[in-house]
């Protein structure tokens, strides 16, 4: 079986965790409530037999807090640096340049920022898709739905048997109703942009679909400095399109196959998430760091310092995160982007 390089993607901000989450700390280097941060536990997912050394596609700001982060819990990554985000197509397209050249066989593709509670389930899935892609398909894994949510996309399966099926359709985030009816359909599961891929077999399809993104993601590599087991990429990473993956080249490809994994998946990327996954007093609030709970409910308070008293409320998140205070229903993600842009606004990207 070949071997499999994994390359987690480390550029995701985390808006919606503001101000939790910030640029110069996105959520994935957060522990978020487990022993230790998204990232560590993503690199850890993969440290058997199967997998080689990891690859960190990441901001070039961020390269000391990765490798930090990784060391602590005895994983050494290579590291591919960006000088600004361009969104996971440039990413993916950049990552297979990178292991074709090096010879890997097979690039595991995923978010360095989501939380799998079952990792021995995620690598038997991984498993099941290794002779798809080792015969040119391109996989992605298909979480097996737990709830009606709208703010995932999802995959629609072919009908037929086995472990590996084709790709019918890539559904955009649906209504509540409709996402109701999709919970209880076996052909659909959330799309989590995991990936498995043979560089070459993901390049044909991008040279094919994606000509720009595959062209400028070749350039960027090929004038990008190496020095040990860090690339810098340059100003020509910047002429890649801003586009993910699945549009610029899984949605299009008659190649993808789905192989559906039940792993325990969350991308942790809204309060409510936090706050759903979170220790609970009898009364359902999660309080983390200095904080009472009095006369309320269901809330999530967040400190990491000032002492916050919840008293005769419900369903709020309180965010206290160095110097800001948000307070916010716990349910609404869409507030927060919008606390996100008036802060902007306000001209304080300082905060942010």
């Amino acid at each position: 079986m070949s071997k499999i390089t994994p390359v987690l993607m480390s550029g995701g901000a985390g808006t919606r965790l503001w101000p939790l989450s910030r640029r110069a700390r996105p959520k994935q280097f957060h522990a978020l409530g487990g022993e230790r941060t998204l990232i560590q536990d993503t690199a850890l997912r993969f440290t058997t037999e199967a997998f080689g050394p990891p690859v960190v596609i990441c901001n070039a700001g961020h390269a000391d807090l990765v490798d930090a982060q990784l060391r602590e819990v005895g994983v050494s990554a290579s590291l591919i640096l960006e000088p600004q985000g361009r969104n996971t197509g440039a990413a993916a397209a950049v990552a297979a340049v990178v292991a074709e050249r090096d010879g890997c066989e097979l690039v595991l593709l995923l978010s360095a920022d989501a939380r799998v509670n079952d990792p021995a389930a995620l690598r038997a899935a991984i498993a099941a898709g290794t002779p798809a892609a080792e015969a040119g398909s391109l996989v992605i894994f298909g979480i097996k739905p737990t709830a009606p949510e709208t703010g995932y996309g999802y995959i629609r399966a072919e009908p037929g048997d086995g472990a590996v099926r084709k790709v019918a359709a890539f559904v955009e985030k649906p209504d509540l109703a409709t996402a109701k009816g999709y919970v209880a359909d076996p052909a659909m599961s959330w799309n989590a942009g995991i990936f498995l891929f043979r560089p070459d077999a993901f390049l044909a399809e991008a040279e094919r679909l994606a000509p720009d993104l595959a062209a400028a993601a070749r350039a960027a590599v090929a004038g990008a400095p190496r020095q040990g087991d860090t690339l810098q990429l340059g100003a020509a990473f910047l002429k890649c399109p801003a586009v993910p993956v699945d549009v610029a080249v899984f949605e299009k490809t008659d190649k993808a196959v789905v192989v559906l994994a039940d792993i325990g998946w969350s991308d942790v990327g809204a309060y409510d998430a936090l706050w759903s996954e979170g220790a609970k007093d009898p009364a359902g609030n999660v309080l983390r760091g200095p904080a009472i709970a009095v006369d309320s409910a269901n809330n999530l308070a967040i400190s990491d310092g000032p002492t916050v008293v919840l008293a005769g409320v419900e369903d709020l998140a309180v965010i206290v995160e160095n110097g800001v205070v948000l307070v916010t229903r716990r349910d609404a993600p869409g507030a927060v982007r919008a606390a996100v842009e008036a802060v902007k606004k306000a001209g304080r990207e300082d905060l942010l």
